[in-house]
């Protein structure tokens, strides 16, 4: 444990650290949440997890020294995103009157996403309690590389994320990328700015037997002996479905033959004329049969999938960092990838993966096609992608960032 270190809030205001993956709003900062409320609760670092409650708000302990609040603000129940910044001085004082709490004495404040660090801000400086900030995705970096057409992030999120990014204590950036971004476009302090890439649970996400993955097919309707592509993710512009798509089309006119491509995700909210359109497109280039679409899934049925495919892709047009690609390398299995943020160095090139800089389909659909037609080869990259994996804890991210509270608390 670092030295004076002992109770350290994490703020996570529009999506439980519990709500699962791939669901509403929930993805890799849920995860990461977690992740590290873990881990520092194996070093004795007592953690509080607050949220905006969508039922009665209520406080819970998850596992040993890991405590839930689920605090009050604005009307009862689920809120969309855009509605969510009204509420945050509400929920911010909810925060406040639970620090001023005797039997919680926090060593510092860990905001994740923007929306949280502009609730608790005020608590920050009025309890004169350290605030650290994650950003997860950053506003300005999503402009920088967005879908065309796509609508750009809201001005004030814009606003909001500068203003914090020069008022924290510390910026927590989960790659080089994203702390280039929020340097470059956001205006952080390089001085002030860290790299702590995530971890990944090398237990659950590990190579699965040939019998195991056999039955994992059968679970999930697969047929027997047809390769395997998955997308994992939620269902939005951003992350590339539609190349998946179009690739797959690609893919059976240059083979005369196409895997099974899986959609792990929900649709994100707001999103779904999107997947419809995803829908009518697959309809349109006759690979509709080809596609399943399994819906958002447990951790453990999604580190099952990972290990049964052939090759997982991630066409994202951006990503901070891009946590499927290390979770599918932990499992053994080959990551096709956009050339693009994070995701340059959550895979690495021809160790983990392929790192494509185009978003032609027919590029895409041959690299798919090679990785699956040469089993040598994919054997051989899966083996080299566990490796690469393992170099990435949950236990390394919590002790770099137990050193960096250290150093704002004093």
């Amino acid at each position: 444990m670092a030295p004076g270190i002992q109770r350290v809030a994490m703020i996570s205001m529009h999506t439980s650290p519990v709500a699962q993956a791939g669901t509403g709003d929930a993805g890799g900062l849920n995860v990461s949440v977690l992740g590290i409320a873990a881990e520092l609760a194996i070093r004795n670092v007592e953690v509080d997890l607050l949220t905006r409650a969508t039922g009665d708000p209520v406080s819970r302990s998850l596992l040993p020294g890991v405590t839930l609040h689920e605090l009050a603000a604005g009307p009862a129940g689920p809120l969309p995103k855009l509605r969510l910044p009204e509420v945050t001085d509400e929920f911010g004082e909810a925060v406040a009157r639970l620090a001023r709490r005797s039997d919680l004495q926090w060593d510092v404040m860990h905001a994740h996403y923007w929306l949280s660090g502009i609730a608790v801000l005020p608590v920050s400086l009025e309890l004169r309690l350290p605030l650290v900030q994650s950003f997860h995705t950053v506003g300005a970096m999503k402009n920088a590389m967005a879908v065309v057409d796509a609508a750009p992030e809201p001005e004030q999120r814009l606003r909001s994320e500068t203003f914090i990014a020069n008022q924290a204590d510390a910026i927590i950036a989960a790659s080089s990328a994203e702390a280039t971004a929020l340097i470059d476009l956001v205006g952080a302090s390089a001085d002030r700015t860290w790299i702590v890439p995530p971890g990944v649970d090398l237990g659950l996400f590990s190579p699965r037997t040939e019998a195991t993955r056999d039955a994992i097919r059968e679970a999930l309707h697969l047929e027997a002996h047809r390769p395997i592509v998955v997308i994992a993710g939620r269902v939005q512009p951003l992350k590339g479905h539609e190349l998946a798509v179009r690739a797959l089309a690609e893919l059976h006119a240059m083979r005369g033959w196409a895997p099974i491509l899986v959609v792990a995700g929900e649709v994100t909210p707001g999103d779904e004329a999107f997947a419809d359109e995803l829908v009518r497109l697959a309809g349109e280039l006759g690979v509709a049969s080809d596609i399943r679409f399994v819906g958002a899934l447990h951790r453990d049925a999604l580190a099952d999938l990972l290990s049964a495919a052939d090759v997982t892709i991630m066409p994202s047009f951006s990503e901070t960092f891009g946590l499927v690609a290390l979770e599918s390398a932990a499992a053994g299995t080959p990551v096709i990838a956009s050339r693009t943020g994070g995701l340059t160095e959550s895979v690495s090139e021809g160790v983990s993966g392929i790192l494509l800089g185009t978003r032609e389909p027919r590029y895409w659909a041959s690299e798919i096609a090679v990785m699956i037609e040469d089993a040598d080869r994919r054997v051989a990259m899966g083996l080299t992608a566990r490796a690469h994996a393992e170099r990435f804890t949950w236990a390394l991210a919590a002790a770099s960032l137990l050193g960096i509270y250290a150093e704002v608390a004093r």
